[in-house]
């Protein structure tokens, strides 16, 4: 009994093995990086994809993608930052005045 659960193991493992190696991205797809991604319907998605240098906008249906628009990834990023910043400094002030409220 015992060695038929060994077996059973040690098959289980070479499925998983196999099954990380041919999930792999090969080829072209090794340059690409999904940045993110927002819905926009039941099965509608926008999904930022960097490829080299590029920032693509791709509008993605059941059956169909599309591109959207090409952003320059120095632009994205700088976009990026002052809404980030604008956050912490709203949720900081936000957070000192409720601290300060506690206080007796």
């Amino acid at each position: 009994m015992a060695f038929g659960l060994i077996v059973v193991v040690a098959v289980l493992l070479v499925c998983l093995w196999l099954l990380k190696r041919l999930g792999a991205p090969r080829g072209g797809a090794r340059g690409l990086k999904v940045l993110g991604a927002a819905p926009v319907g039941p099965r509608e998605r926008v999904v930022l994809v960097e490829v080299a240098d590029t920032v693509l906008v791709l509008g993605v249906a059941p059956g169909r993608v599309s591109m959207l628009h090409s952003v320059d990834p120095d632009a994205l990023a700088l976009a990026a930052a002052p809404a980030e910043a604008a956050n912490a400094t709203g949720f900081a002030a936000k957070l000192k005045t409720l601290i300060e409220a506690r206080k007796p």
